[in-house]
């Protein structure tokens, strides 16, 4: 490369350029569509990146595919009893030597209390799906700049759990063998729940770790908190998994070291939006403006 040496007519060499490769031997045109590609590039990845004003069918469609595929993962993952049933020795010996496992007795002082474990067990069963998609619904018609961050959150902690189901298959406190558990679905014949009789066949019954309804019940009450502008409404936000932590275990359908785990994934799950819109929900802007441009975190 660099130059190369001719003879002229009159016996005089001269030298002549060769040609370059380098970016500062392009012609201006080409540096411009460069530039220009580039920028094409930038600012689509930038409006992908913008939150931007929810369609109702589409968000529609996304919950229910969504759903549909959560659930058919979950049921799918191999049930693995025995090594469920193993790893739930493990995490009630692991509590007990951290002095954490009062499981037992939460199970049996609730379970003495008819009318109290009755609605602990239609809890469990409905408001998981109810005060979730009712927060959703919120959010898409009160706060549609901070949905689509608040939704992949949702969406990243439910899709991390798949991992934790099909790589810890765990058992529940009640289906242990001698574990002095009481089921209280079963015992009390509660309607509707897929954690035991009839309906049981229809769920993975050893898919409790890490614990969904802690990872849903904290999205909710952390999105509440956050978003709500009356205070007592805010204050229920943070009562909401406070109470759903309570009543997994009393029913005896999860460890306390469940609820860890579904803290984790939500943990995850916060990790990834802020990492795509460089900023948690609360701080975008509350409303989205029709063909307005990308929209940047709000300022206190």
């Amino acid at each position: 490369m660099g130059e190369a040496t001719t003879r002229t007519e009159a016996g005089q060499r001269a030298t002549i350029p060769s040609p370059t490769v380098s970016g500062e031997g392009a012609s201006p045109a080409r540096r411009s569509v460069g530039r220009s590609l580039g920028s094409t590039i930038g600012a689509a990845i930038t409006r992908i990146r913008s939150p931007r004003r929810p369609r109702i069918w589409f968000e529609i469609l996304l919950l229910v595919v969504s759903y549909w595929i959560y659930s058919m993962i979950r049921n799918a993952v191999p049930e693995q009893k025995a090594k469920a049933l193993a790893n739930a020795d493990w995490i009630w010996k692991v509590e007990n030597e951290l002095g954490i496992a009062v499981e037992k007795t939460i199970n049996h002082a609730v379970d003495s209390v008819t009318w109290l474990v009755v609605s602990m067990n239609y809890y469990y069963a409905t408001l998981h799906f109810i005060v979730t998609i009712g927060v959703l619904i919120w959010l898409y018609r009160w706060q549609p700049g901070r949905y689509a961050a608040a939704r992949t959150i949702l969406f990243a902690t439910t899709g991390v759990a798949l991992v934790g189901y099909y790589l810890y298959p765990l058992a529940p406190p009640r289906l242990m063998n001698g574990g002095g558990f009481v089921d209280t679905v079963l015992v009390h014949h509660t309607w509707g729940s897929m954690a035991s009789g009839d309906l049981k066949h229809m769920s993975n019954q050893y898919a409790a770790m890490p614990s969904m309804h802690i990872g849903w019940s904290t999205w909710c009450g952390l999105t509440i908190f956050f978003l709500a502008s009356v205070p007592w409404v805010r204050v229920l936000g943070l009562l909401y998994p406070t109470l759903t932590l309570v009543v997994i275990v009393a029913t005896a359908n999860h460890f306390w070291l469940d609820a860890v785990g579904g803290l984790l994934c939500l943990s995850f799950g916060y990790a990834v939006a802020y990492a795509w819109y460089g900023s948690l929900p609360h701080r975008l802007p509350k409303l989205v403006t029709p063909g307005a441009g990308p929209l940047l975190p709000a300022r206190a």
